[in-house]
């Protein structure tokens, strides 16, 4: 009994010691499962984020290549490893940084966007906030400030003193206090008549759909995040302003409780993100030209050579950035 309240205590998503752990975005309640004692030794989890399609499944691939062996159960968001001490969670993106910047994580994956939005609405601290590990190179986007297409704005300062929407409040806030040409005091809710300077633009938060807000005439443009730009353009939109690029990254708490498994992760996922950059390269060339073609093709470290039967000739093995090869 006593591991499994200490299993609700690191679980339990609303944060209720209820015997139940209440997966996003699912009502249902779902008895815990059976957990060996040995992951209670280690008391920490890998969070991976389950938004729709954007980061999961290049997640799910970088974990399988790390070697880190989990089965996830049907309406379940929680998975035990079977070859580590872990337990992995699958979270919103959004909710990744406070689980991990809090210290109640010590590992988690989401977008480089999301953990900025949380420094802007809950700065770091010496005890909270996360450590960037490593750009893991997939979910490429950019927070952008849109407007309609057929509309009379161009420029972002345009929208100084409208209505703006966004998911991202925080970033949303600070873009215009730069365009309004001040700083608000920490803590100040837009808005709220208690600051001392009080934004003029009037930003408003939706927490999906942002693109129908100017259709539906509730904002004047809206700043949400752009990949391909397909919903963008279908919803009428257009791009004026860049607020933020982003891609997702592997982020550690500050208070790591097991620091030996953590860099032995990281490490795995850093040697994943690697082999996935570069193919091996592999060519024979005459001995007298090998120095210049080592400079096209340097390795990663050194490339590595051999000498072949006949006396003027060598092969050569090089790892190479696959974005360099001609194909």
């Amino acid at each position: 009994m006593d591991l499994v309240n200490q299993y609700v205590d690191c679980f339990t998503y609303d944060g209720r010691k209820a015997g139940y752990f209440l997966p996003y975005p699912r009502v249902r309640a779902h008895p815990l499962p059976n957990a060996p004692s040995s992951v209670f030794k280690a008391q920490w989890l890998i969070d991976t984020s389950s938004t729709e399609g954007r980061l999961q499944q290049a997640t799910l691939d970088l974990l399988s290549g790390s070697d880190i062996q989990f089965r996830r159960e049907t309406r379940l968001d929680i998975a035990l490893v079977k070859n580590h001490d872990i337990a992995l969670v699958f979270l919103p993106a959004a909710d990744i940084p406070t689980f991990v910047g809090e210290g109640r994580v010590d590992l988690g994956i989401t977008g480089r966007d999301q953990v900025v939005e949380h420094e802007a609405i809950s700065p770091a601290t010496e005890d909270t906030g996360v450590e960037e590990v490593l750009d893991l190179g997939f979910g490429r986007c950019r927070l952008q400030v849109q407007v309609p297409e057929k509309g009379k704005i161009r420029e972002a300062k345009e929208l100084v003193g409208k209505n703006v929407v966004t998911s991202f409040v925080g970033l949303t806030e600070r873009y215009f206090e730069e365009l309004e040409g001040f700083g608000m005091e920490k803590g100040v809710v837009n808005g709220d008549v208690s600051g001392k300077n009080k934004l003029k633009t009037k930003i408003k938060y939706v927490g999906g759909s942002v693109e129908a807000a100017c259709a539906l005439g509730v904002a004047d443009g809206i700043v949400d995040l752009v990949e391909s730009g397909e919903t963008m353009k279908a919803a009428g939109l257009k791009a004026i302003a860049t607020v933020v690029e982003s891609t997702a990254v592997l982020i550690k708490s500050k208070h790591s409780s097991n620091q030996k498994l953590v860099d032995l992760i990281a490490s795995r996922i850093s040697g994943v993100i690697t082999a996935q950059k570069y193919v091996l390269c592999q060519y024979n060339i005459r001995r007298s030209l090998l120095e210049t073609a080592t400079k096209i093709t340097p390795g990663k470290r050194a490339p590595t050579i051999t000498a072949l039967e006949a006396a003027d000739w060598v092969a050569v093995s090089s790892m190479v950035e696959k974005k360099t090869i001609a194909t």
